[in-house]
């Protein structure tokens, strides 16, 4: 909730599970409008669903206070065995849809001065092997949101991009099931920890931003 007391509003991709669930809870504990965008809503590997959605969503919502891309999906291979199927699903899901819907959202977060948070990821720092699918879909997302900033700084929308390494969610349990290594929960960053940083983000004054977080487990 803003400071003058009324409630804002967020939309959060990849709500159903992971760091997105305890995004979307924590919003909704302070008092705030959150729009769920989850596998049920829209399915954010086809682009021209989630455009109408987007449009849709966006044509009844005058202001958005912030929108949040935490939606992700991995397969890993190296790439001499790169399934076409499973490039394309990281590509539209990771990369595509983050783009999408961010333009038709645009005209709402410059209303707001809102910000928009792509929850990216160590890969889109460094690719190693096996993880070249994902890690492409995530560089790019990177500069989808270096681009971003850079465009919308006149219009007062902010945009940080968080780079988590491995982090305790569904989609790292399924990771290591991919590289056949046993899962433990307690080994890696917590969901609540990637959501506290995105608080800060939200909750920074005005007069400043934060490009990027990278957060490490100890």
């Amino acid at each position: 909730m803003s400071s003058d007391g009324v409630a804002r509003t967020h939309v959060v991709t990849g709500a159903g599970s992971g760091i997105g669930a305890d995004l979307a809870d924590r919003l909704e504990t302070r008092g705030d409008r959150v729009v769920r965008l989850t596998r049920d809503v829209v399915d954010l590997a086809d682009a021209r669903a989630v455009r109408v959605w987007a449009q849709d969503f966006a044509a009844g919502t005058e202001r958005l206070d912030s929108l949040h891309h935490v939606a992700g999906t991995v397969e890993l291979a190296d790439v001499a065995d790169l399934d076409l199927a499973d490039w394309q699903r990281q590509l539209d899901v990771n990369l595509t849809a983050p783009a999408v819907l961010t333009a038709a959202l645009l005209p709402a977060l410059r209303a707001a001065r809102g910000t928009v948070v792509f929850v990216n990821s160590s890969a889109g720092l460094v690719a190693n092997a096996t993880w070249s699918a994902y890690a492409a879909s995530k560089f790019g997302l990177r500069a989808l949101a270096d681009a971003l900033r850079a465009e919308e700084a006149p219009n007062g929308v902010r945009v940080t991009t968080i780079f988590p390494s491995r982090t305790a969610t569904p989609m790292q349990e399924k990771v290591h099931e991919q590289e056949g290594r046993t899962y433990d929960a307690t080994r890696w960053i917590q969901p609540g920890t990637v959501t506290d940083a995105i608080l800060h983000v939200l909750d920074l004054p005005g007069d400043a931003t934060v490009p990027e977080i990278t957060l490490r487990p100890r």
